[in-house]
C-alpha cells in the first residue's frame, strides 16, 4: 500500500460527515428549492434514502475487497487494461470534483466576503493547506477533523437555536403542491450531489483499522450529514421563504443574516462561513488526496507523495477552466456532473459488484 496510515472507525465516520456536509451546506438548500418549491425537505428525505442505498452498495464491494483500494481491485475483477482505464475514469471524477469544490470557495469568497480580491490568489492560498494536508497523511487529515469536528457541531447548533425566533411555520403551506415529478426532479441532483460523490471513500475503506464495522460507520456519517443538510433546509424555508431561496445562490449564509436576538445579537454569519470553510477543507483534500492515491496506484508508483505538488499547480487551472464562472457553474456543470456521477458513483460499482459477485459463485461451483 501507498499509504501506510490507519485510521479509528470513529475517524472514518468523522470524515464522512464533513464530505457530506461539505460545500452542500450552503448550496443544498437552494438545489432543492428550485423544483420543489416548500416541499424541498420532501425531495432531500428521499435523496438522503437513495444515498444510504448508495453507501450499502459500496459498503458490499468494500467488504469483497477489504485490504484493497477500488482502484486496486478494479484490476483484480476486470483485468490489467481494462481495470486501468476504470482508474483513469475515478481519477478523472475526483480531479474534476476537486476542481469544481476549489471553484465553489472562490466564487464564494469573492461574492460574499472578499469581492476585490482575485479568485486566483485565493485559490493558491487554500491549496496549499489542500496539499500539506494530502503530503501529511491520512492519519493526519483525520486527527485533525476529530479535533475540529466538535466545533462544527457546536456551531452548527448555535445556528439552529438562534434562528428558531425567527421560525414561520407558514412558510410549510400548502405541502405537496408541486406534486410528485418535481419532487423526484429536485432529489436526483441532490442524490449526486453529495451522496453518489462518496464512492470516494472506497479508497479510504482499506485504511481503517477495523474493516468490520467501517460499513456502520460509513452508513452512520452518511445519516448525520444528510439530516444536517435537511434541517438546513427545513430552517430556510421557514425563516426566509422558498421565493428569496430561489433568488440567492448561497440561502444559508443568506440565512445566518437573519440571527436577531433582543436586537443585540445580530449578523453573526461568520457561523456559516466557518461551518463552510472546516467542511469544504476536508471535502476538497480528501477529493484532491484520493485522486493522487489513484493515480499513483494505476501507475505502480511507489510514492504518491511526489504527485501532490504538479498535480496541485494543475489544479488551480483546471479549477479556472472547468467552470469559468458563476452562471457557467450553476446552468451546465450540473448537466455534466449529474451523468459523470451516476456513472462513477453508481454504475461503476454495480459492475464492479455484479462482476466480483458472479466470479466467486463460479469459481465456489468449481
Amino acid at each position: 500500500m501507498l499509504e501506510n496510515g490507519k485510521i479509528s472507525v470513529r475517524q472514518f465516520m468523522v470524515l464522512v460527515i464533513l464530505f457530506t456536509v461539505g460545500t452542500s451546506v450552503l448550496l443544498a438548500p437552494s438545489l432543492l428549492v428550485t423544483e420543489a418549491k416548500q416541499d424541498a425537505w420532501i425531495a432531500g428525505i428521499l435523496g438522503v434514502g437513495v444515498g444510504l442505498l448508495s453507501v450499502w452498495l459500496y459498503n458490499a464491494l468494500g467488504n469483497l475487497f477489504p485490504n484493497k483500494t477500488l482502484v486496486e481491485y478494479s484490476e483484480v475483477i476486470l483485468g490489467k487494461w481494462i481495470g486501468k482505464a476504470i482508474a483513469l475514469l475515478f481519477f478523472s471524477f475526483t480531479f474534476t470534483l476537486a476542481a469544481l469544490v476549489l471553484r465553489n470557495l472562490g466564487d464564494f469568497l469573492t461574492t460574499k466576503i472578499m469581492p476585490e480580491t482575485p479568485i486566483g490568489s485565493l485559490h493558491i492560498i487554500f491549496l496549499f493547506l489542500v496539499i500539506m494536508g494530502a503530503r501529511l497523511g491520512l492519519e493526519v487529515l483525520a486527527r485533525s477533523a476529530e479535533i475540529l469536528f466538535p466545533w462544527f457541531i457546536i456551531l452548527f447548533l448555535l445556528l439552529v437555536f438562534f434562528l428558531f425566533p425567527e421560525i414561520k411555520f407558514e412558510n410549510f403551506q400548502p405541502i405537496l403542491e408541486v406534486g410528485v415529478k418535481p419532487l423526484l426532479r429536485s432529489a436526483i441532483p441532490f442524490i449526486e450531489f453529495p451522496f453518489l460523490e462518496l464512492v470516494i471513500f472506497l479508497m479510504i475503506f482499506p485504511y481503517v483499522n477495523r474493516t468490520k464495522d467501517a460499513g456502520k460507520a460509513f452508513l452512520t456519517g452518511t445519516s448525520v450529514g444528510g439530516i444536517m443538510l435537511i434541517i438546513l433546509t427545513v430552517l430556510a424555508i421557514l425563516v426566509i421563504g422558498v421565493d428569496l431561496i430561489s433568488l440567492e445562490l448561497y440561502p444559508t449564509y443568506e440565512l445566518a443574516k437573519k440571527i436577531n436576538i433582543g436586537d443585540f445579537l445580530q449578523r453573526i454569519e461568520a457561523i456559516v462561513a466557518v461551518l463552510w470553510f472546516i467542511s469544504i477543507y476536508f471535502k476538497l483534500t480528501i477529493c484532491f488526496y484520493t485522486s493522487v492515491l489513484a493515480l499513483a496506484q494505476t501507475f505502480k508508483l511507489k510514492d504518491y507523495r511526489p504527485l501532490t505538488l504538479p498535480l496541485g499547480m494543475i489544479l488551480i487551472v483546471y479549477s479556472l477552466i472547468v467552470s469559468p464562472n458563476i452562471v457557467y457553474n450553476i446552468t451546465f456543470t450540473p448537466k455534466v456532473m449529474i451523468p459523470y456521477g451516476l456513472i462513477v458513483g453508481l454504475f461503476l460499482p454495480l459492475l464492479l459488484l455484479g462482476v466480483a459477485s458472479f466470479r466467486k459463485k463460479r469459481q465456489s461451483k468449481t
